[in-house]
């Protein structure tokens, strides 16, 4: 499936949720709550079938983390694997990808700027240059912004306009001196609360 990049407004009034978690989007379905399109207000109305929430469900968490069908999928699978739960499995493999964990930290608006500053080469993890947007961080690691003038500036002013609300306590942010380190993943309990993960294993159990 190619890469969205229709008005992200559409999609957050698709789902009736702020998924991109920006103040913004809140704005916006104040505005405007019904979806978009003539026949907005209907669809609201209509009932679902249980496959269309599913599907509903598993789309609005992959548009959320800006991942490609199978990206999703790769992350599904991997967290069906992994011993516990695969649902909190699943949040916690999306909550714990590098891009994902720079904008929880505070350091840009949203995960597809993260994205492209890790894409082109501004930061470090543990002093080592990482520029994979999928890499996993794990407890004790330390992510900071490359010691270069360009990188420094461009971060600052990325800070001064992100809206910080989105930062999570499983980080600990210095923004002053550019770096935040993971004190430990995420549990279930402090993980988005606008998610139905079951309705995702169910959709893939099919």
């Amino acid at each position: 499936m190619a890469k969205y990049t229709a008005p992200k407004g559409r999609l957050v009034r698709r789902f009736g949720a702020n998924i991109f978690e920006n103040p913004k989007y809140d704005q916006l379905l104040a505005r405007r709550p019904d979806p978009p399109g003539e026949q907005g207000a209907k669809q609201q109305r209509r009932k679902l079938s249980d496959y269309a929430l599913q599907l509903r469900e598993k789309q609005k968490l992959r548009y959320s983390y800006g991942l490609q069908e199978k990206q999703f999928r790769r992350t599904f699978q991997r967290a069906v694997k992994r011993r516990g739960v695969t649902g909190d499995n699943l949040l916690q493999l999306l909550e714990a990808r590098l891009d994902n964990a720079v904008f929880r930290a505070g350091f840009c608006s949203s995960r597809m700027q993260a994205r492209q500053l890790i894409n082109h080469g501004h930061l470090r993890v543990n002093d080592r240059r990482v520029d994979i947007p999928s890499y996993q961080v794990k407890p004790g690691d330390t992510i900071s912004i490359r010691q270069t003038d360009r990188s420094r500036s461009l971060v600052t002013r990325m800070i001064a306009e992100a809206p910080g609300y989105h930062r999570a306590d499983w980080i600990v942010a210095d923004l002053e001196q550019q770096r935040f380190t993971v004190q430990q993943l995420p549990a279930r309990d402090v993980l988005r609360q606008d998610v139905n993960e079951q309705l995702i294993i169910e959709l893939y159990s099919r």
